[in-house]
Order: C-alpha cells, then sequence, then structure tokens
C-alpha cells in the first residue's frame, strides 16, 4: 500500500464535504471488519497526512482499548496492543485532539520505534449514537503539519468511520449468531442421535467449547437422587476440571440454579464469594457462566463454561448455552433409556446376573483373546435335583434358592470374570488370566460357601460343577469351551453318584 502524498494541496470546504461523501459512499458499501480497516486508513490517508495511523476499538464494559488496524509509512501491520480507554484523553473526553509537537508526553499510543518515533497526531473518537466505539489517530513524523481545517476534516472521517465500523460490528454478530444458530442445530441432531450416555456429555462439552468459544466447559451431574450435590461428569478445554470433582450447590447458587432454574455470571472468578473453596484452586481467575441441566421436570445437574480472563458473558452467550443445556438433557435422557434397555436385553432378571446372551457376547471376546495366548477357563454350575425342590416347596422358594447362589458366585467372583445365569439352574463363570488349577480352585471355594449358607442349607442344596480351559489346538469356537465344561460336569456328576436330597422330603 502506497503512503500519502504529502504535497497535495489542503482542501476547501466544497471539496472536504466531497471528500467526505466520497469517503461515506466506499465506507458504507464495506462489511468486511478487515477490508473496512484498511478502506478507512486509505481514505483517511487522501485526505490529510497519515505516515503512521492507527484504530482502536474500545470495550467500555472492560475500559480496555485493544488496536485492530495499524499502519506505519504505507505499510499495514498486525498488531497486539491494548491499554487501558479511560487513559486515553480522547476516550475519556469524548473529544478530537490536534497535537503538532513532542507526542511523548501525550496520553495516546504513539507510532514508531526507539529512532523515529511520530511526533504530531491527529485523533478522534469513533462515536455512533453517544457509544464511543474506539479511536481513529493519524500521525506524522514531522512536527507542525496539522491544521484546523485538518482537524475538522479528520472528526468527519471518524464519523463516517464509526457508522460504518458500528455496522460492519453488527454485520458480523449476526453472522456469528447465524453460525453458531447452525452449529447448535447440527450439535442438536448429532447429540440426538448419539446413544452411549458418555459420548454425549464428551459432545456437549466439545459443543459448548466451540459455540462460546471460551477456555473451559464442564457438564456437573446430581447423583440422581434429588441432592444439590453433584459432580464433573465430563470436563473439556485449556481449563479442564477434574472428572470427579465435588460441587455442594448450596446457598445463593442453589436458589438461583435449583429453586429457581435460571442462569448465573461470575463475571471475576477470583473475587466472587459464590466460588467453593474446592473449586478455588481450579478456577484462579477469569469468569464463568452456569446453566441448570434438567430431567424429568428436576434439576440433574449443571451446564458451566468459563474464560481464563475476565469476560462479560452477555445475554446470548446465555441463550446458547441453556439450549445446549436443553439439548443436553434430552439427549441424556434418549441415551440413558437407550443403555437401560440394552442392560435389562442382556440381564436376567431374578438373579440380576448376566444372562446367556451377555455371556455369549463376552465370551466371544474372550476366546479371541484366547487365540492370542490368554489364558481362558470356564467354569459350569448346576443345581442338583433343582426341578424337586422347585416343585416340593414351590417357586418362590425355588427363586430364593436361585438367587442365593448367584451371590455366592458373586462374592467368590473376581471383578474381571463374569458370571452368568446360561438358563433354569445352570450358571457360568469365565475366568480370565486363569490356569486349569486355578478354576478348580474357584469351584471348591463356591461348594464351601454352598455347603455353609443358610438359605441353601435349609433346603438341603448341592451343586455340581464341571470345568474346561480354552486349547487353541482343540477348540475352534465358544461352544466348544462351553461342551467340554458341561463334559466334565456330567462326568463328574456320575462318578459321584445320585446326590443328597432335603430332610424335609
Amino acid at each position: 500500500m502506497s503512503g500519502p502524498d504529502k504535497s497535495k494541496e489542503r482542501p476547501g470546504d466544497a471539496e472536504r464535504y466531497r471528500v467526505l461523501l466520497e469517503i461515506g459512499r466506499k465506507l458504507a458499501a464495506t462489511l468486511s471488519q478487515d477490508e473496512l480497516y484498511e478502506a478507512i486508513y486509505a481514505e483517511t490517508a487522501r485526505a490529510v497526512e497519515a505516515s503512521g495511523f492507527y484504530i482502536a476499538l474500545h470495550d467500555q464494559s472492560r475500559d480496555l482499548a485493544r488496536v485492530v488496524f495499524y499502519a506505519d509509512h504505507g505499510d499495514a501491520q498486525r498488531v497486539d496492543v491494548s491499554y487501558r480507554g479511560s487513559d486515553s484523553e480522547v476516550i475519556r473526553g469524548q473529544k478530537a485532539t490536534m497535537h503538532n509537537d513532542d507526542l511523548g508526553d501525550r496520553p495516546l499510543f504513539v507510532l514508531g520505534d526507539e529512532d523515529n518515533v511520530a511526533v504530531a497526531a491527529l485523533t478522534a473518537p469513533l462515536i455512533h449514537h453517544g457509544k464511543v466505539l474506539g479511536v481513529i489517530s493519524a500521525q506524522s513524523y514531522e512536527p507542525g503539519v496539522y491544521t484546523e481545517d485538518d482537524l475538522e476534516l479528520f472528526e468527519g472521517i471518524a464519523d463516517m468511520a464509526a457508522v460504518a465500523i458500528e455496522n460492519a460490528l453488527q454485520f458480523a454478530e449476526l453472522e456469528r449468531r447465524r453460525r453458531e444458530a447452525e452449529q447448535i442445530e447440527e450439535i442438536g441432531r448429532a447429540l440426538t442421535s448419539e446413544l452411549d450416555p458418555e459420548l454425549v456429555l464428551d459432545k456437549v462439552v466439545e459443543a459448548a467449547l466451540e459455540v462460546l468459544g471460551v477456555d473451559g466447559a464442564s457438564v456437573w451431574l446430581t447423583d440422581g437422587e434429588g441432592g444439590l450435590v453433584c459432580h464433573v461428569a465430563e470436563s473439556g478445554g485449556e481449563v479442564r476440571l477434574p472428572v470427579g470433582l465435588e460441587w455442594d450447590i448450596a446457598g445463593e447458587l442453589g436458589r438461583i440454579l435449583v429453586d429457581e432454574r435460571k442462569p448465573i455470571v461470575l463475571d471475576d472468578l477470583a473475587t466472587s464469594d459464590l466460588v467453593p473453596d474446592n473449586m478455588k484452586e481450579h478456577l484462579s481467575g477469569g469468569s464463568a457462566i452456569g446453566v441448570p441441566i434438567e430431567m424429568n421436570n428436576q434439576v440433574a445437574g449443571v451446564l458451566t463454561a468459563g474464560s481464563r480472563t475476565p469476560r462479560r458473558f452477555d445475554k446470548y452467550d446465555t441463550s446458547v448455552l441453556l439450549r445446549l443445556a436443553r439439548q443436553s438433557s434430552v439427549a441424556l435422557e434418549n441415551a440413558r433409556l437407550h443403555a437401560s434397555l440394552h442392560a435389562l436385553s442382556i440381564t436376567d432378571p431374578l438373579t440380576q446376573l448376566p444372562n446367556r446372551r451377555r455371556l455369549q457376547i463376552h465370551l466371544d471376546h474372550e476366546v479371541a483373546a484366547a487365540r492370542r495366548g490368554r489364558a481362558l477357563a470356564l467354569a459350569v454350575f448346576d443345581i442338583d435335583n433343582f426341578k424337586h425342590y422347585n416343585d416340593t416347596f414351590g417357586h418362590v422358594a425355588g427363586d430364593e434358592i436361585l438367587k442365593a447362589f448367584a451371590d455366592i458366585l458373586l462374592q467368590e467372583n473376581r471383578a474381571m470374570n463374569l458370571v452368568a445365569r446360561y438358563g433354569g439352574d445352570e450358571f457360568v463363570t469365565a475366568l480370565t488370566d486363569t490356569t486349569a488349577d486355578g478354576v478348580r480352585a474357584f469351584v471348591v471355594r463356591v461348594t464351601d460357601r454352598v455347603n455353609s449358607d443358610e438359605t441353601l442349607a435349609k433346603f438341603g442344596i448341592s451343586v455340581s460343577a464341571g470345568t474346561a480351559q480354552f486349547d487353541p489346538d482343540k477348540m475352534a469356537t465358544v461352544n466348544d469351551l462351553l461342551r467340554a465344561a458341561d463334559a466334565d460336569m456330567y462326568a463328574r456328576k456320575a462318578k459321584r453318584g445320585p446326590s443328597r436330597r432335603t430332610a424335609a422330603h
């Protein structure tokens, strides 16, 4: 980009109005913020000396002015410079200034470096409908170059620029909201199609991070018993809270989030009295927002988002997070219902043990691992003469016998192994990383417990058992392993002879 032409004549009133009209037309037609800043600089440089030039936007809520465009000797550059807005006499006084001598002691952003610093400047506020949007400043490395006419023209340019910048900011905000609305709609479809509760939570956190542009997001869930204590079920971002961290939503937070079911915004986490003590070590500062997650007309948790630095979360941010929370609740309910139905389909309703279907799935996986060298053993149990006890004492007593034996199997079993009701009075235990001696020792422990159990003893219950170890050279399928264990059990039954009966008989 070429620099300004210092040889041009000062424009008269008519020329000045024509210049402003032309600038207004060009700026009004530009909605891209980057292109607009370039255009403001180019048009300013045509009208006044602007060897140096910058545009700074002011965030009144944070009193922060940030340089968004910077040009030096005709070359536009990217800078990351911020300063307190109230330190600027132009922002504070909302009036343009002109300086034609040393700028070193002036409260403004001065361009140049140690060897060559701007010495003259025109600086004007960008005011739209009474609101200071920021400032623009044209600067020169030569003293005495600006006149009152230049200042008046520059003020006119600033007024035109303020309108154009406000329009561009509004257009950018509308575009951001349109994109976010599309994102949220897409996120909603993705959430409701997910049937794994853990993946639902992961997607909720990702959505909050992406849509709100925050540094951290967390889903807090209660224990489902109506209490106010919840824990972090999922967390993500640079400010990641540890999963499992507890939060007792009491006091003012409980009143707002649980009783009134409204969002809460904490502008400054470092000074807020509402931040629980156990969270302060994880949240040293910044801002946060939280909204309730409702399920079955109850507050089941909280969706939170946070920024490492102070940030003004507005009503739009709140509405976005509320919408995500509603989508989360629907998705979680769907996923939990699906998980519950799936659990029912693979669980024996009487003993609450995995059923035959679940056992088959587990054994398919374990046999595949056994083919690669991991040890796998099977123990098959059969309650001796169960039909006789069932017919003699009734089905209620029969159910009591089955549940008592199932409890013994669970108590004697390792967490990594699977105990299942195979059907009727038959039970199967799959023992991973277990040798033949190990599975036989397990059977001995179970039969000893059966003999000493009060419930089973009063009916005179005994059990038969068979074991088998997966042999990749002799066995090809799960059924081969099951048949081997069955064969061992019937062989032991035949060798032992008739089993004992209850004394009541």
